[in-house]
């Protein structure tokens, strides 16, 4: 990962913390162009819409209204953790060619357990992207451990 993306990191981490006080999920998403420009923000927004209501996936939705297919294959999607299963989809149908994410579905999974308000899968972004047809770049997790403790903390407790 690049010094740009451990800074747009940083942003979900905040834009999950910020949907985390307005009473949602503590998840954060950002799309940036090729250049590291951020192009669209999103929270969680389960007091919206439920558990359906992820970041990533609403992000991915408008971003494929505002933008051609074309235009988003250079374009990489930030998320404080690895998108499920459903956001993973949502990246592959919207043909963003590049995911950045902090902590990983299983580090997730940890922090949610069987909390019927996120059911988390053990399932990678990787595997999921592996069965599809479309060459993806996946760079996550952080490596840095104080960083990872970082994306961490608002969930801690949360889910209890």
């Amino acid at each position: 990962m690049t010094e740009l993306d451990l800074r747009l990191l940083r942003r979900t981490k905040e834009i999950a913390h910020e949907s985390m006080e307005r009473g949602n999920h503590p998840f954060g998403a950002l799309l940036a162009d090729k250049d590291g420009n951020v192009l669209m923000e999103q929270g969680n927004a389960f007091s919206e819409g439920g558990s359906a209501y992820h970041a990533e996936t609403i992000l991915l939705l408008k971003a494929a209204k505002t933008y051609s297919p074309e235009f988003l294959k250079s374009c990489t999607l930030y998320s404080n953790f690895e998108p499920c299963c459903m956001c993973t989809g949502a990246l592959y149908w919207t043909n963003v060619g590049r995911l950045v994410f902090g902590a990983t579905e299983k580090d997730l999974l940890k922090f949610t357990g069987d909390n019927e308000e996120n059911p988390t899968f053990s399932l990678s972004s990787r595997e999921v992207v592996s069965h599809g047809q479309k060459d993806i770049i996946i760079e996550g997790p952080v490596q840095d451990e104080a960083f990872l403790e970082e994306i961490c903390r608002d969930h801690i407790g949360f889910w209890k």
